[in-house]
């Protein structure tokens, strides 16, 4: 393959067309190459160049279901040997719309995908068989390494070089033939290991953060509690717009003037389950009512004035964290002792 024809698909912000106030973008295409596809493109230097632009807003690719199809119409119109998509960095419903397109290119075109996520984007765990992705930062701010590795993969598979490193490992299983059998070589491992000598698994485990327990709190009556949920209730309306699912943001509400939930007060903004039973009485996902009353009762000290909520589903572990920290510093101002934390 030379000069190849590369297609790249972005979103309505790396298209020049607008924020999160134009999500609502429907699919475009344009020729030649648009925002980061101009570094990519004079990376490529004489091996390839990008043909053509496709692009969509980030909310109406996730909600609209035909526009999955619409964009896989217009990559096909410029005939593309390869697609990029993104890079998405840790961008929730990006990230998902990159995977989506990752997905119908390799099983309706057949033809090779590239792309960049962080390694935590839910986007990546769902599609990541169908595309080399490489490993970006969490943020555009890390665009001009994300570039090089992308370039770096197109260039291989241009050249019609196996592509064996540089991108996140696909799940993907493939047979080959050993000359030692499997229980030789298990035991090999497991006698390398007990001698504490360095041997090299044939299937590598993922490593989890592992985090510990706090103290248990020694007397609910004197404790101030704070209520945090990832189940999505939100004030009627749902006022910050929280995502129903990937969510990129979190709420805090005031409890002041909250007893009780009904239909009129709240909701759920949650995507992941029937919101029917949680949208006629909220305190099932978030029990404001029995809490008050048993704060009320003197079982429990006191409570923190607002409510914290996001979505869990989809939900990546690093936006996770970063709501965890950002809210915990007005839980410590506020001297809570304990957390109680609603799901779904």
């Amino acid at each position: 393959m030379s000069n190849a024809r590369i297609v790249h698909y972005i979103n309505q912000f790396y298209a020049g067309i607008g924020g999160e106030d134009k999500a609502d973008h429907p699919p475009e295409k344009r020729d030649g190459f648009v925002g980061p596809g101009m570094a990519i493109n004079a990376g490529l230097g004489d091996a390839g160049h990008i043909v053509g632009t496709v692009f969509c807003g980030d909310g109406y690719f996730n909600e609209h279901d035909d526009a999955p199809a619409q964009v896989l119409e217009m990559i096909k119109s410029y005939a593309p040997d390869i697609v990029v998509v993104g890079p998405g960095f840790n961008a929730g419903r990006y990230g998902m719309a990159c995977g989506a397109v990752a997905k119908l290119v390799d099983e309706k075109l057949g033809i090779p995908v590239v792309g960049g996520l962080y390694e935590e984007n839910p986007g990546l765990e769902i599609y990541k068989r169908h595309a080399y992705f490489v490993s970006v930062g969490d943020s555009a701010a890390t665009m001009r390494k994300a570039v090089p590795d992308i370039v770096a993969i197109l260039k291989k598979i241009i050249a019609g070089e196996e592509v064996t490193e540089g991108f996140f490992p696909k799940g993907l299983r493939k047979n080959y033939f050993s000359d030692t059998r499997g229980s030789r070589r298990a035991v090999d491992m497991l006698l390398k290991k007990i001698a504490n000598e360095e041997f090299v698994t044939e299937y590598p485990m993922p490593v989890f953060d592992r985090v510990a327990p706090p103290p248990a709190v020694k007397d609910m009556r004197t404790a101030r509690i704070a209520l945090v949920s990832s189940g999505g209730p939100v004030p009627k309306g749902n006022p910050d717009r929280i995502e129903s699912s990937s969510a990129s943001k979190y709420g805090a509400y005031s409890l002041a003037n909250i007893t009780d939930f009904t239909p009129d007060n709240g909701e759920t903004a949650h995507g992941g389950y029937d919101p029917v039973y949680a949208n006629l009485d909220l305190d099932r996902v978030l029990p404001v009512d029995v809490i008050k009353e048993l704060v009320a009762e003197g079982e429990i000290g006191s409570l923190h004035e607002y409510w914290y909520s996001t979505v869990g589903n989809g939900t990546s572990v690093a936006n996770s964290v970063a709501f965890a920290k950002d809210f915990a510093l007005r839980l410590n101002e506020d001297n809570v002792s304990c957390v109680i934390l609603t799901s779904t």
